[in-house]
């Protein structure tokens, strides 16, 4: 689907339903006619729906009843459009990495469907717009339930651990990195060391703070435009990325970052974006 996702038509919610009948048209000439009218259709939605849900729960109904619309004028069978959990996200690009794969099954020179032998499934990283995905087969069970997924695929069991960090992808973490360099300048000019030596742009502080992601303080005034100016330091850009995230586990047990607990990491992973 070309342009951006679905939640950046909270004002616009028959857009939505509009961006994505290019793809369905192509998904038409691909499916056999005589078999449309069978193939399941489900839309499930992510991060930056899940946001939008946290602002405003109506506008994210609007937008879900225009696809469900947009989808449900086409010859399919549509199972319904709904907002994924994180888990769910993380588990289904683990499936889908792991199916193209073909770690999980291949069609064998006896011309049968069987599950590869001595083939390691991959860990699957997924990068998205308002949340970053981990998910992978630990060596250890999983302690903290919220995170344990369990699939049966192709008559094999797989206990995976997942996690979604919302707020976390790229759109929003840029967002809390310059929310995060705007309280520390404490004025209207904000230098950023991952911009561009020269690069300049204005926007308001009701722009900067317009996600849950980011806490606006009390003190800033919404139309106040501020100055960010680029400043091109590899090392300082490096240093306040990484003032995002806190790296202490605590003592409970092993963890990512933020406290969130993970298994230790084994195996390959498949990273995509």
């Amino acid at each position: 689907v070309a342009g951006p996702g679905i939640s950046s038509y909270a004002d616009d919610p028959v857009g939505a339903g509009a961006s994505l009948k290019p793809c369905l048209d192509k998904a038409m000439k691909i499916v056999p006619a005589e078999q449309q009218r069978d193939t399941p259709a489900y839309l499930g939605a992510t991060a930056g729906m899940r946001l939008l849900r946290e602002e405003n729960s109506t506008k994210a109904e609007q937008v879900l009843a225009e696809v469900s619309k947009a989808i449900g004028e086409y010859p399919v069978d549509f199972r319904g459009a709904r907002i994924l959990t994180g888990s769910e996200e993380g588990s289904f690009g683990w499936i889908t990495v792991n199916y193209l794969l073909e770690t999980l099954v291949k069609f064998s020179f006896a011309e049968r469907w069987e599950r590869p032998q001595d083939t390691e499934v991959l860990g699957a990283l997924d990068l998205g717009g308002a949340s970053t995905q981990i998910t992978f087969q630990p060596g250890v069970p999983v302690q903290d339930r919220n995170t344990s997924v369990f699939f049966r695929l192709y008559g094999t069991n797989y206990s995976l651990y997942s996690h979604s960090y919302l707020c976390y992808g790229q759109s929003q973490a840029l967002k809390m990195l310059l929310a995060a360099l705007h309280q520390a300048s404490s004025s209207a000019q904000i230098s950023h060391p991952c911009y561009p030596r020269g690069y300049q742009e204005n926007l308001t502080v009701a722009e900067l703070y317009d996600s849950p992601c980011v806490c606006a303080p009390s003190s800033a005034s919404p139309g106040l435009v501020l100055t960010v100016t680029g400043t091109g330091d590899p090392a300082a850009c490096g240093t306040a990325v990484q003032r995002l995230f806190n790296f202490s586990c605590g003592a409970q047990w092993p963890c990512g970052f933020n406290g969130v607990y993970q298994p230790p990491v084994r195996g390959r992973f498949f990273v995509s974006s």
